[in-house]
């Protein structure tokens, strides 16, 4: 079910009205309804793979309890294991068992042995990477002692499960999510308020900003050999856009629709596109991403301790494996090994941490030029990297740079009809918006006369808003 579809604006109102008028009383009762809502909420797109996601949830709890009264530590670490097994195995067929096979038989080729071996024709269940990635986070949390394993199958089944986020994220953690579905929850005008309005710049960013840009983005990305270089430049921007209008306007809707319901979610996106550094920008975009990998796999590797070798070893390993997190597709391994590229210098000049408890031009309405040349490398080193992670294979990222390079670099042969410079504007109202409120979670959260700002995006997803295709979220394939 999609946050831009009709189904839901049936479904959201629904169960806001049995959450509150009907299982208020009885916690328990709740959270079985987050737990039936989540269920129907994702088998709108498939049932047969609730089978997965059932399955997942029975094996962690099952080892949760059972890591709460094993003291042997051989035996907690066979739990662990097979929680971590059972989980990426998952993960691993549906996501790259043909990935593998593919590069396996094209590896014995070179040698000119041939193996005869069909791909098979999987569908990767909507989510699977997310979810995957929030109930390893509470089997490892319950192995460390860091969390207590619940003994309340329910409110473990609704953390597991909970529908806002349980497609795209944010990727929560166990210490976080799960402790608010033992507590009552009260209804709050207040932090429902927060939610709607949070939904609403959401849906901005997704039906206004990236749909919009997608639908020039994808034209001039799949027929590149057609444009000229700033037609290119242009659908590399678009996409820049689109990605991220598209990823943080869902968790701006997972986020206040969890509002909605008295629960708070991290924050997933800062205001990445703001950045003085790619250091900075990482931890701005996709936070619950970035961090789980910095807890999870980044520490226990020995992080940035040790020698100078480990420490460039620790930044490939941890870009080049959230590369891969996106896809089965080496494209997302060239962008995460660009990013790690980026990241190095930082790292080793012992400037990657420089911009970690300041904003931007925080005192001031505009940036000073260093901040303003700082930001635009950033972008444009962010930009050059999301060529590759949409390009459909190297070869096409690399005929798209080369044009960029080499063809015609005149405006005049841009098709204003194709590629409708309205987006312009639009892009620029996000900017502007997200620079007045980049102090805040999102834009006009605490501000009290927030109405007409709130009036003012209605309108702009009602006239600028793309209907005619309803498009899903692009982290849904991931």
């Amino acid at each position: 079910m999609l946050f831009n579809s009709l189904d839901f604006a049936i479904f959201l109102p629904i169960v806001f009205l049995l959450y509150w008028f009907v299982t208020n009383k009885n916690l328990k009762l709740q959270n079985f309804l987050i737990v039936v809502a989540s269920y129907v909420f994702y088998g709108w797109w498939d049932w047969r793979f609730l089978s997965l996601i059932i399955f997942s949830t029975l094996v962690d709890y099952s080892i949760g309890v059972r890591l709460s009264t094993e003291e042997n530590q051989l035996k907690r670490k066979i739990l662990l294991w097979t929680s971590i097994g059972v989980n990426l195995g998952f993960l691993g067929f549906f996501k790259y068992y043909n990935f593998f096979l593919d590069n396996f038989i094209s590896a014995f080729s070179l040698f000119g042995l041939e193996i005869n071996a069909n791909s098979l024709n999987i569908i990767l269940p909507v989510g699977i990477s997310f979810y995957t990635f929030q109930t390893l986070s509470y089997t490892i949390d319950v192995y460390k002692r860091k969390l207590e394993p619940t003994k309340d199958i329910v409110a473990f089944s609704a953390f597991v499960s909970f529908f806002p986020q349980l497609v795209a994220g944010p990727i929560e953690r166990a210490t976080n999510l799960l402790p608010q579905f033992y507590k009552k929850r009260s209804f709050n005008s207040e932090n429902a308020v927060r939610g709607i309005k949070q939904i609403i710049w959401g849906l901005f960013k997704k039906i206004v900003v990236a749909d919009s840009c997608a639908q020039y983005a994808n034209d001039i990305f799949n027929n590149y050999q057609e444009y000229n270089s700033l037609t290119l430049i242009l659908g590399a921007l678009y996409f820049s856009f689109q990605i991220y209008c598209d990823f943080s306007g869902y968790s701006d809707i997972a986020i206040g629709t969890s509002r909605l319901f008295g629960f708070n979610l991290m924050k997933n996106f800062a205001f990445p596109y703001f950045s003085r550094d790619i250091s900075e920008f990482w931890r701005r975009w996709h936070i619950s991403l970035s961090t789980w990998f910095r807890d999870y796999l980044y520490i226990p590797l020995g992080g940035s301790r040790g020698g100078t070798s480990r420490k460039i070893r620790n930044t490939i390993i941890i870009f080049v494996v959230s590369g891969f997190w996106h896809g089965a597709n080496w494209t997302f391994i060239v962008w995460g090994a660009l990013n790690a590229i980026y990241f190095l210098p930082l790292l080793l000049t012992h400037k990657n941490r420089t911009h970690t408890s300041s904003i931007i031009a925080a005192n001031k309405l505009f940036p000073n030029i260093k901040e303003l040349l700082s930001v635009s490398l950033t972008f444009t080193l962010t930009l050059f990297a999301w060529i590759f992670f949409r390009a459909n294979s190297i070869y096409q990222a690399f005929k798209f740079i080369r044009g960029i390079f080499t063809s015609d670099f005149e405006i005049e042969r841009i098709k204003l009809e194709r590629f409708s410079f309205e987006i312009i504007p639009l892009i620029l109202i996000l900017i502007i918006t997200e620079w007045i409120f980049r102090k805040e979670d999102f834009p006009f959260d605490s501000n009290k006369k927030s109405f007409l700002g709130m009036t003012f995006l209605i309108i702009l997803i009602i006239v600028f808003g793309s209907y005619s295709e309803m498009q899903s979220f692009i982290y849904f394939q991931f």
